[in-house]
C-alpha cells in the first residue's frame, strides 16, 4: 500500500513504508514528553505510540498540580484509533495531536478533551541536540525481547494548560522538561503466549535526565537481577543558546546508589556519578518530590495498555490522589518521582530538577529485591 511518506527518500527496505521491516507484532514507534515548572507545583507528561502490526495507535496526556500536597490529583486523557496506513496521519489520535514543527528542534502538543477536564497548546522547544543512545536489545532464550533506538533530548515549554476550566500560561523560560523517542522492538498490547519459561520475569530500569541553567546531565541504566548490566549511557549537555552550540559529552561509566522508601519499589534517595574519558567525576544527589504514575500515560494501565485494540476510536479519562494507596500493585510500580538535583565534583556546584524514572519488577539482589513485586523489606 502506497502513501504519502513514499514521496520521501526515506526507505530502508524494499517495501512501501506502510510495510515495516518486521512482521514482529511488538513492532512500534513512539514519542514520550514530560515538563515541569521550576518550582515543582506543575508537572505533565505526554506519550502516543503507533503498532503498526496491531493495526493500533493511542496517545495519553497526564498532569498533577502540586504533587506533593495533601489531596492532589493526578488527571489522565486516554486515545486509542485503528492505525492509519498513511504514516502522515499517525500523529493525531482523537483529542490529543503532535506536530513536528522542525525536526529534532521543535514540536508542539496539542489536547482537547474538556469532558475529561484537560485542554492544552504547548511547545517544545530543545535546549540541547538530540542524544542517540547505545542500541537497547535484549533476548531471553532464543526470543528478541527489545530490539529498539532511542533518542533523549533536553527542552523548555511555552503554552498553555486548562485544567477543570482553569487556564494556566507557561511563559518562556519557566518549565523544562524532556523528550524521547523510540522504535523497533518491545513488549506492548495483550500479552501473547511464549511457550515454555526460560527465566523468572524480570526487568530493572533507571533513568534520570536532569535540567540545570547550562547544563543538562543524563543517565540511564538496565540490569539483570545480579546486576549485570545489558544497557547503560551517561552525557553532560550543554544548554544551546544562540552563539554557542556545544555537543553532548558522553560519559566513559555511569554509576548510581539509592536506598528504596520502606515496603516499596520507588526511591527514598538517589545519587548518580557520571565519570568522563578525561578530568574530575561528577556526582548527582537527588531529592524526591513526589511520584507520578506511569500508569497515566499507558505504562501499565489496566484498560488503557499500550498497544491494545480497543475500537475504531476510543477515548478515556481517569484520575487518582497521589500517593496511590497499593505503591506494590503492578499498576503502580512504573513510576517517574520529580527530583530536586544538586552536583558536586567536575561540573561544579549547581542545583536543578528533573525526573528518576524506576521500573524494578522481579529479584534485584544488588538493591535487595526479592519476589516479583514485594516491597523492599518485606
Amino acid at each position: 500500500m502506497l502513501s504519502s511518506f513514499d514521496d520521501f527518500p526515506i526507505h530502508q527496505t524494499s517495501r512501501p513504508v506502510a510495510h515495516t521491516a518486521t512482521t514482529d507484532l511488538n513492532h512500534y514507534d513512539r514519542y514520550f514528553f514530560n515538563g515541569y515548572t521550576r518550582d515543582g507545583t506543575i508537572f505533565f507528561a505526554v506519550a502516543a505510540g503507533l503498532y503498526p502490526n496491531r493495526h493500533v495507535a493511542d496517545a495519553h496526556f497526564s498532569i498533577v498540580i502540586d504533587g506533593g500536597s495533601p489531596g492532589a490529583h493526578q488527571i489522565n486523557v486516554h486515545a486509542s484509533r485503528r492505525a492509519p496506513l498513511d504514516r502522515a496521519d499517525a500523529n493525531t489520535v482523537g483529542p490529543i495531536e503532535i506536530q513536528v514543527l522542525d525536526p529534532l528542534q521543535a514540536l508542539r502538543v496539542t489536547v482537547e478533551a474538556p469532558e475529561h477536564g484537560v485542554r492544552a497548546d504547548l511547545t517544545f522547544v530543545r535546549r540541547s541536540p538530540a542524544i542517540e543512545e547505545p542500541h537497547f536489545f535484549l533476548q531471553v532464550g532464543q526470543r528478541v525481547v527489545m530490539d529498539s533506538t532511542r533518542l533523549t533530548q533536553f527542552g523548555g515549554w511555552e503554552g498553555w494548560l486548562e485544567i477543570d476550566g482553569e487556564l494556566i500560561d507557561l511563559g518562556p523560560g519557566e518549565t523544562l522538561g524532556v523528550r524521547d523517542r523510540s522504535w523497533g522492538v518491545r513488549p506492548v498490547g495483550e500479552p501473547a503466549p511464549s511457550g515454555a519459561p526460560v527465566a523468572d520475569p524480570q526487568f530493572f530500569w533507571l533513568w534520570a535526565p536532569l535540567n540545570f541553567d547550562t547544563f543538562s546531565t543524563h543517565f540511564d541504566v538496565n540490569e539483570h537481577f545480579d546486576g549485570r548490566r545489558w544497557h547503560e549511557t551517561g552525557h553532560i549537555a550543554p544548554v544551546m543558546t544562540n552563539d554557542r552550540s556545544d555537543p553532548p559529552e558522553a560519559m566513559r561509566h555511569v554509576e548510581y546508589r539509592l536506598g528504596w522508601k520502606e515496603g516499596t519499589r520507588w526511591a527514598d534517595w538517589f545519587e548518580v556519578d557520571l565519570v568522563p574519558w578525561a578530568g574530575e567525576p561528577s556526582t548527582i544527589a537527588l531529592e524526591p518530590l513526589f511520584d507520578f504514575q506511569m500508569k497515566g500515560l499507558g505504562y501499565g494501565h489496566p484498560e488503557w495498555r499500550h498497544g491494545a485494540w480497543q475500537g475504531e476510536l476510543a477515548v478515556g479519562g481517569d484520575r487518582w490522589e497521589l500517593p496511590v494507596e497499593d505503591p506494590t500493585a503492578g499498576e503502580n510500580l512504573h513510576v517517574q518521582t520529580l527530583v530536586r538535583a544538586t552536583t558536586g565534583g567536575g561540573v561544579g556546584e549547581h542545583t536543578g530538577i528533573g525526573v528518576l524514572e524506576q521500573l524494578a519488577l522481579g529479584r534485584h539482589d544488588p538493591t535487595h529485591l526479592t519476589g516479583l513485586t514485594d516491597g523492599h523489606g518485606r
